[in-house]
């Protein structure tokens, strides 16, 4: 039987070799969103910004951030650019004088479309010897280590 040490290292090389493989897959990710149009000159955020508004109807600059482990700033340029290109629009927010919503146009919503089926349609072609039932497995496990790492970013450790 391992003593509880080893088993704690073990389980600590295997989390460490996990954060390491989601790092490398994401590089490779990022290469052929490029390639494929998924990643624009915005950078990835642009997709999920446009997801984010697809899924949960409109929001605010500040709202879509705390979604996010980047700074408000940073959306407020995503959602200029998107707006420039007339894929998002600032409507008045009646909860809140100053704080505008941002929500996809008719054109935004055909681009996120066309975005979201390309991704589909790479998917489609991946992971063909792997079940669904492990790769909802790999979510939930992905989730759960991505809350833990921004919960610790939250509290600076």
């Amino acid at each position: 039987m391992p003593s509880r040490s080893s088993t704690v290292d073990d389980r600590a090389d295997a989390i460490a070799e996990l954060l390491l493989e989601v790092a490398q897959c994401f590089f490779r990710i990022r290469v052929v969103g490029q390639k494929t149009g998924l990643i624009t000159s915005w950078g990835g955020g642009s997709f999920g910004f446009m997801r984010s508004l697809a899924l949960l109807g409109p929001l605010t600059v500040p709202q879509i951030a705390e979604m996010r482990p980047t700074s408000r700033q940073r959306m407020q340029r995503l959602a200029d650019e998107l707006a420039a290109e007339g894929l998002v629009e600032f409507v008045d927010n009646p909860k809140h004088r100053r704080s505008k919503l941002v929500q996809l146009t008719r054109k935004g919503d055909a681009q996120y479309r066309e975005m979201n089926a390309k991704l589909l349609a790479i998917a489609s072609t991946m992971g063909l010897d792997v079940s669904e039932a492990s790769i909802r497995k790999a979510t939930e496990i992905l989730r759960k280590l991505s809350d833990d790492v921004k919960s610790r970013f939250e509290r600076g450790t």
